[in-house]
C-alpha cells in the first residue's frame, strides 16, 4: 500500500486550521490560558438564535480569514451566549449571567477585550460596519 504524504499533509493543515481561532465558553479556562499564553480575552455577548447585529458580527468579523489569523495571534475567544431557543447548561447558564452582571453588558452584541488579569481595556456594545478591519482597528495596541 502507498502512502499519498501530500494527502497526510494537507489533513494535518487543516486539522490545524480548523482548530485556529476556536471559541470557548469556560471562562476560568479562557483566564487560565490567557495568563498562560500572554494573550487577552475577547468575550462575545451574544443571542446566537435570535440576535440579527449578533449574526452580522459573527458572519462579517468572527468567520474572516483576517480576524482568524488575528485572534490565533492575540486573543483567547471566550463566547457568552444568551439564546431564547438553544437550552443551556444550567452552570454555564449561570456563569454567563455573573459574567453580564460583572461586566454591565445591556443589549447584544457586546464585545469586552480584556487584559489576562481580567481587566477592561476595551468594549464595543452594538454591532459595527467595518468588518474585522474595523475590530482589529479598535483593538488595544501595547502601550495604549
Amino acid at each position: 500500500m502507498k502512502t499519498n504524504y501530500r494527502m497526510i499533509a494537507a489533513a494535518f493543515l487543516l486539522a490545524s486550521a480548523a482548530q485556529a481561532a476556536e471559541w470557548t465558553e469556560d471562562y476560568a479556562g479562557a483566564v487560565a490560558r490567557a495568563r498562560k499564553e500572554h494573550k487577552m480575552l475577547l468575550l462575545d455577548f451574544t443571542g446566537s438564535d435570535w440576535c440579527v447585529w449578533c449574526k452580522r458580527t459573527d458572519d462579517e468579523v468572527f468567520s474572516t480569514q483576517k480576524f482568524k489569523d488575528f485572534a490565533d495571534q492575540k486573543l483567547i475567544l471566550v463566547k457568552l451566549d444568551f439564546p431564547r431557543e438553544r437550552p443551556m447548561p444550567a452552570d454555564v447558564k449561570a456563569q454567563n449571567e455573573k459574567l453580564q452582571k460583572k461586566y454591565g453588558i445591556e443589549g447584544y452584541p457586546t464585545l469586552v477585550v480584556l487584559s489576562p488579569m481580567e481587566r477592561v481595556v476595551f468594549k464595543q456594545e452594538g454591532y459595527k460596519e467595518g468588518g474585522p478591519d474595523a475590530f482589529i482597528g479598535e483593538f488595544p495596541q501595547p502601550g495604549n
